[in-house]
């Protein structure tokens, strides 16, 4: 494989994060428009929404069933437009069947999306020989960025949600296809060198369970502050409904900041000490929100979970890459379920502990959740996992 094919792959696959996290946020940040279009109640709303993680758990599992057949990047290239279209049903409907129908698409095909997605990654940086892998969810923070900013645009010009999704859909869907005839896998080879298989170790669930349960335990972080960031600022810290939506739109910058710089430390200093200062970072983030006596202090504590929470999804996925190598698409397809997982936790478990407690309280949960990782932070030290000595292969060229 030449160089410049793996630098086309990287870049087609990072177009493909980016589109991902666009239409995942011009969902999510239009939720309350798509319960009016439909009038679905605030009783069964909360199934809706927990019908799009469950779905996707199951398209995650079958992902890992196709790829046994077809190549990753058949997957990923075929679902994306499958999502896309799915975001523009949950606009073009008018019936609630018709909801549940485009929701449940959109859910089955994000879980075989994000597998597909990671998979890929993983054999990318396999190729690369170096720390890649954040740079794609790097992608992914941006393209959440730029879909919730169109989100906004269409809520504030009142747009009907098939307006505000019909332009990003007719943009992204050509863009991220043709994109797709560039996608390449690390296990086709490597720059300099003959194609090369790694030798294939069982999935066995005992030595992936610490990575799911880091993975879980992240992403009750992540939706603790999707759900909840501007409910607390406003409750618990007194402040304008205005100032309440600042944390969240920080909470994105500062994670797109982290994971763009942060393969760079994963070169210098490893995987190990990347995902433990993320974890310690991210801890004292809940623990300032917790502690916060005011809206700028809230802040403070949620721009520190985005820096500290941003780098361990990543490399959580590259670890389970180097466990098991020859059978990473089987073990990144199981990992990613806990994805799901935690994002079904966390946020009704905040919401049940500050009902019955508190919510300051109730941000001490996730915060010691995140510190447990310290104690799998061993499970991200696979001996390649810096690549050899220099944290580099010296043998791999420098494709960008």
């Amino acid at each position: 494989m030449t160089d410049a094919r793996l630098r086309h792959g990287r870049a087609s696959l990072a177009l493909s994060f980016f589109v991902q996290g666009a239409t995942f946020a011009l969902l999510v940040t239009r939720i309350p428009a798509i319960q009016d279009r439909y009038g679905i109640s605030d009783g069964l709303l909360p199934v809706f929404l927990a019908a799009v993680p469950i779905l996707a758990g199951v398209g995650s599992v079958l992902t890992e069933k196709v790829v046994a057949r077809v190549r990753p990047r058949v997957v990923l290239r075929w679902t994306q437009p499958v999502v896309l279209l799915a975001l523009l049903g949950v606009g073009a409907g008018s019936e609630l069947w018709q909801a549940a129908l485009a929701l449940g698409v959109f859910g089955l095909a994000v879980g075989a999306l994000d597998a597909s997605m990671n998979m890929m990654g993983v054999s990318l940086q396999r190729a690369y020989g170096r720390s890649i892998m954040l740079g794609f969810h790097a992608a992914y923070s941006l393209g959440g960025i730029a879909g919730a900013s169109m989100a906004w645009a269409g809520a504030h010009w009142d747009l009907s949600l098939l307006v505000s999704y019909l332009p990003a859909v007719v943009v992204m869907l050509p863009a991220a296809f043709a994109g797709s005839r560039w996608y390449v896998e690390g296990t086709d080879g490597t720059p300099g060198a003959e194609p090369e298989k790694p030798a294939a170790r069982a999935v066995s669930f005992r030595l992936l369970l610490p990575l799911c349960l880091v993975m879980a335990f992240a992403y009750i972080g992540d939706s603790t502050v999707s759900n909840w960031s501007a409910k607390y600022l406003q409750d618990v810290l007194g402040s304008s409904e205005q100032l309440s939506t600042v944390p969240y739109n920080v909470y994105m910058v500062t994670t797109l900041l982290g994971r763009a710089v942060g393969d760079l430390g994963v070169r210098r200093f490893g995987a190990v000490a990347v995902v433990r200062s993320g974890s310690v970072l991210a801890a004292g983030g809940f623990a300032v929100v917790a502690a916060a006596g005011g809206a700028w202090t809230g802040m403070l504590g949620f721009t520190l979970l985005g820096l500290g929470l941003c780098v361990i999804v990543p490399q959580t996925f590259a670890a389970a890459g180097r466990m098991f190598p020859g059978t990473s698409d089987t073990a990144i397809a199981r990992l990613n379920i806990f994805n799901y997982v935690g994002f079904l936790v966390g946020s009704p478990l905040v919401g049940a502990l500050g009902d019955a407690w508190s919510y300051r309280g109730a941000m001490l949960v996730p915060m010691v959740l995140v510190l447990a990782t310290l104690l799998y932070a061993k499970s991200f030290g696979a001996e390649p996992a810096r690549y050899g000595g220099g944290h580099e292969r010296p043998r791999t060229a420098d494709v960008g």
